[in-house]
């Protein structure tokens, strides 16, 4: 098994989780997150002032897949994500050598 973690912008979660739905995947984690990176985020303003948000909103989207599916759905999820701009996320691979899931 490999989990694969997808950090991307909110707008593009949808068609990554459609890309595990569509390849099988029964469950999967989502969360919101934030991040930091060459986009060095953007101003705002607020009651009349200017505010410097560094942080963007992302998602975070972590999944486990079998080593034989890994490199033609991780590719799928790569080609869904990328829009060729800065800030488009980070997609991390992880090993798992052993997994003994339990259900509750």
């Amino acid at each position: 098994m490999k989990m694969i973690s997808i950090v991307v912008k909110p707008f593009l979660a949808e068609s990554v989780i459609r890309i595990l739905e569509e390849s099988g995947l029964e469950s999967w984690f989502v969360r919101e997150a934030k991040g930091y990176g060459r986009q060095k985020g953007y101003l705002d303003r607020y009651l009349g002032g200017e505010y410097s948000m560094a942080f963007l909103p992302k998602v975070e989207i972590l999944a486990l897949i079998p080593v034989h599916d890994f490199e033609s759905l991780s590719e799928k999820i790569v080609k869904a994500a990328r829009t060729g701009r800065i800030g488009d996320g980070k997609v991390f691979i992880m090993a798992v050598p052993d997994l003994l899931a339990t259900g509750f």
